[in-house]
Parts: structure tokens; C-alpha cells; sequence
């Protein structure tokens, strides 16, 4: 009982905090850049990695794409870096879906882990930023609902998975997550969406359905590529911020990974239209 409690209010914490900072840019802004340092310092910890290179490269990108979308009064530039930027991280993270299913191990030489610092986790905190500020425009709803749909898919894929799963999805680094709990959370992601949709009218139906659809694939791919590492450095969580929980990490690495995708899903849809 006093572990369920201490988990509840950790969590009511964590949350409470995201949904405050939406109200205020700035305080996004700052709230995130803390998130990506403790998280930073967790996967350090995971790849066993002592250099303090990566939290000055993810301070650079992240408070420099933060500028440039807030404050910079031009943005000369801005969508020739974003689209190198989310090329890179893209295909750094297909890598790491392709090490995910065909290595025993995440190959992790030396120049592979500030490769993956920076295009894997100090990237995927710029495109949350990206996310809410889309467009050069501060959408706070926008992030709030990639969260949310976050948020369902994880939920009901453990409350699926707990009940009906039967079929192991990947038992070699996640034994929990099952098929049937992948799908349950992929369906109730889609049925949020329409909610989603209804609630913040800043995208149509079909777009959030969509987004649902990608958060649900790539958030699950973020979260077994976590339990990887995870593996890996034989430990259970990225750290003991959040009691109950875990590491910081442990609780973003759905949306970290999920993040450029949306990203340049959201990219797409203004282009076309």
C-alpha cells in the first residue's frame, strides 16, 4: 500500500509539473532542459560513459533550437537545420531499431556513444520543444497530447498485456510486454485520439488517429531500446528519481524516441496541405 501511494504521488508530481509548464513558454522551455540533464546523466550511467561532452553538446542544440524558435526574432536558417538535424537523428535511431532485432547487444564503441547521446537523446528533447513550439507558434497542446496518447498507449498495454496477454512480444529484453497488450494499447491510443481531437481543435481527427498510430510503434520500439540498455548495464531502472518509478528516463523514453517522428509527421501534414 505505501509503495502503491509513494508511486501515485510521484507521478502526480511528474505530471503536475508538465501540465504547469504549458502555461508558460519559458517555463517549458526550462523544465525540459532539466529533464533532458537528468536523463542525460541516467543513460550516461547505462552506456557507462564519464565524459561531460554530451551535456555540452545537448545544452548547445537544445538551448540553441530554443532560442531560434522563442526568442531569435529571425529564423534564417531554422528549417535548414531542423530537417539535418531530424535526417541524422532518424536514421541514428532506424540504427538503433536495426541493433534492437539483429544484435545480441547495442554495439557500443566509443564514437557510437556521443553518436547516440546527441542523435538519440539530446535530439529527441529538441523535438519535444519542436513539438510544442511548431511552426514557430507556442501549441503547448500539441506536446500535451503526444503525451497523452503516450500516456493511454503505456497504460493500456500493461492493463491488456496483464490480462489477456498470452504471446510474448520481444521476451529477450522486455519478458512483460506482450502482443495482445502492444495491440490493446495501440487500439485505446486511436480511440483517445478522436477525444484528443474534439478537446484541443488545433488538428483534425485523421491527424491525431495517425499520430496515436506512430506514438504507439515508435513510443513501444523507445521503450524496449531502453530496456536494452538497460540490460545491457544489468540493471532494472536508469535511476531512483521517481520513487516508484524509476529514472526520469524510464518514464520519457517512449516520447524521446517517438518525438522526431512526430515531428516530422507534423512536417509533412504542412506541406502537403
Amino acid at each position: 500500500m505505501k509503495e502503491t501511494l509513494t508511486r501515485a504521488l510521484s507521478g502526480l508530481l511528474y505530471i503536475s509539473l508538465l501540465i504547469a509548464s504549458l502555461y508558460w513558454q519559458h517555463a517549458l522551455i526550462g523544465l525540459f532542459y532539466i529533464f533532458g540533464l537528468i536523463a542525460m546523466a541516467e543513460f550516461k550511467k547505462l552506456i557507462n560513459l564519464k565524459s561531460i561532452s554530451p551535456y555540452i553538446v545537448y545544452s548547445i542544440l537544445y538551448l540553441g533550437f530554443a532560442y531560434w524558435e522563442i526568442i531569435s526574432s529571425t529564423t534564417n536558417g531554422y528549417e535548414e537545420a531542423s530537417q539535418i538535424l531530424l535526417v541524422i537523428t532518424i536514421f541514428v535511431q532506424l540504427i538503433l531499431i536495426k541493433d534492437l532485432f539483429s544484435e545480441k547487444t547495442i554495439p557500443l564503441f566509443e564514437s557510437k556513444r556521443f553518436i547516440i547521446t546527441t542523435f538519440y537523446l539530446s535530439s529527441g528533447f529538441v523535438f519535444l520543444i519542436s513539438i510544442a513550439n511548431f511552426g514557430h507558434t507556442f501549441t503547448p497542446l500539441l506536446l500535451l497530447g503526444s503525451f497523452v496518447l503516450v500516456w493511454v498507449n503505456d497504460t493500456f498495454a500493461f492493463l491488456v498485456g496483464k490480462n489477456f496477454g498470452k504471446q510474448k512480444l520481444f521476451p529477450s529484453v522486455s519478458p512483460k510486454k506482450t502482443v495482445e497488450g502492444f495491440l490493446g494499447g495501440l487500439f485505446f491510443a486511436c480511440v483517445a485520439s478522436y477525444f484528443i481531437a474534439e478537446y484541443t481543435e488545433i488538428l483534425n481527427f485523421t491527424i491525431w488517429l495517425i499520430l496515436a498510430i506512430i506514438v504507439s510503434v515508435f513510443g513501444t520500439l523507445g521503450d524496449l531500446i531502453e530496456s536494452k540498455f538497460k540490460r545491457q548495464a544489468n540493471v532494472k531502472d536508469s535511476g531512483v528519481i521517481m520513487p516508484g518509478h524509476g529514472g526520469l528516463l524510464d518514464r520519457l523514453d517512449s516520447i524521446i524516441f517517438a518525438a522526431p517522428f512526430i515531428f516530422l509527421f507534423l512536417r509533412l501534414v504542412t506541406y502537403v496541405s
